[in-house]
């Protein structure tokens, strides 16, 4: 009789707390679906990337449910301290042989969250330009004007100076051309506006600037200051210059090259 009611005692003890602990396991899953669905909502609504999501997302389902298999075990007597502690350990250890891919991740999280760039932006980070072909978690591909393929690490990437020509969506085309002293200095800078104005890839707004920009010791130099669109930046450079050449030719206006005036001194 005492061994039946020891056995009932264990079995209702045991039982309950098997039980407790299977309803844990499947309130934290439940929990943890709950929570990973509302976060992945939240972001869609910034736009974010589909491949942080999807990271982000599970990153919270398993770390809750985790937690729940923790409780769970603690539920049954499972003394959890020692397997928590080995986890830990576990944990920096990786955290330390990963520690430059952990700042990539961390870095490329911060790229897709701020979002200093996006795919197909045009930009310079330290000493690489290029177009933004792809933005992943632990690096950036970029594909510069000479058609190469560079995969910067996001690390390096955040920890210098990024310079995004296309955040705007037009880029001031700086050139200079000079003329001689002797031209006339009001029909060439109308003739650079001209040329300016014709020209299809120029912008109206903001406006174009033609204005001497020095006195030089060989020519009369104008700044000549067009906005185009990004992806026009140097079809209009080329294409102005071969219209400057031929315009100034026609009209007779000369494009000096350095000279230097030499004076022979024959001694007495």
């Amino acid at each position: 009789m005492d061994i039946l009611e020891q056995i009932q005692t264990l079995i209702l003890t045991y039982g309950l707390n098997v039980l407790g602990a299977i309803v844990i396991i499947f309130v934290g899953r439940w929990l943890a679906g709950v929570v990973s669905r509302w976060l992945r909502a939240m972001m869609a609504k910034t736009n974010s990337n589909e491949a942080l999501l999807r990271f982000l997302s599970n990153l919270v389902y398993y770390a809750i449910l985790a937690f729940a298999v923790i409780a769970a075990l603690e539920r049954v007597g499972v003394q959890t301290a020692s397997f928590i502690a080995v986890l830990g350990a576990a944990g920096l250890a990786i955290g330390l042989a990963l520690e430059g891919a952990l700042a990539n991740f961390a870095s490329g999280v911060i790229i897709l969250l701020f979002k200093p760039f996006g795919i197909g932006d045009l930009v310079e980070v330290g000493d690489v330009l290029g177009s933004v072909e792809d933005i992943q978690i632990f690096s950036t591909i970029l594909v510069t004007p000479d058609n190469k393929t560079v995969i910067m690490p996001n690390g390096q990437i955040t920890g210098s100076h990024i310079v995004n020509y296309t955040k705007r969506g037009s880029l001031r085309v700086d050139m200079t051309f000079g003329i001689g002293y002797s031209d006339d200095l009001l029909k060439a800078k109308q003739l650079l506006e001209q040329i300016l104005h014709e020209n299809e890839y120029v912008l109206a707004e903001p406006a174009p600037n033609v204005a001497v920009s020095e006195l030089a010791d060989s020519s009369v130099n104008f700044a000549v200051r067009p906005y185009v669109a990004v992806e026009n930046y140097w079809a209009a450079h080329f294409a102005i210059h071969e219209a400057v050449k031929l315009r100034f030719d026609a009209e007779g206006i000369s494009i000096p090259f350095p000279q230097r005036d030499v004076h022979l001194f024959q001694p007495n």
